[in-house]
């Protein structure tokens, strides 16, 4: 977790908190978080075959490790909103809202939609 950039400070305002921080994965970036890509009005997914061990392992660790930093923030809610880095059009707005649970990342069938903005809950 690090400030955000001055070029990445625009996003800010799609926030209702105070404070918007970069949380990247294990990649440095968010690339890493598991994720579907925003395409002809949907976020399709599809698994294709047998899943890549090596992708799941990283998958849940990252997974994991957002989770518990996300719980560790001691705040009852945190917003989230995954735009890719260069992607700072920060005048359009998210592409959806949804609020979820920090147990609804943990599932391994859970993916950040791509434009898509989270408000989730840290607290039952």
């Amino acid at each position: 977790m690090e400030p955000l950039a001055e070029h990445e400070s625009g996003v800010a305002q799609h926030f209702s908190k105070p404070e918007v921080q970069f949380i990247g994965s294990t990649s440095g970036c968010g690339c890493d978080f598991p994720h579907v890509m925003f395409q002809g009005g949907e976020w399709p997914w599809s698994e294709w075959g047998e899943p890549d061990p090596e992708q799941e392992a990283s998958d849940r660790y990252n997974r994991e490790q957002l989770v518990a930093l996300l719980r560790e923030s001691g705040e009852p809610s945190v917003e989230l909103y995954g735009v890719w880095d260069g992607d700072f059009d920060f005048s359009t707005p998210p592409v959806m809202r949804e609020e979820i649970s920090l147990d609804e990342i943990l599932d391994r069938s859970f993916r950040f939609k791509e434009g898509g903005f989270y408000i989730v809950r840290c607290r039952s």
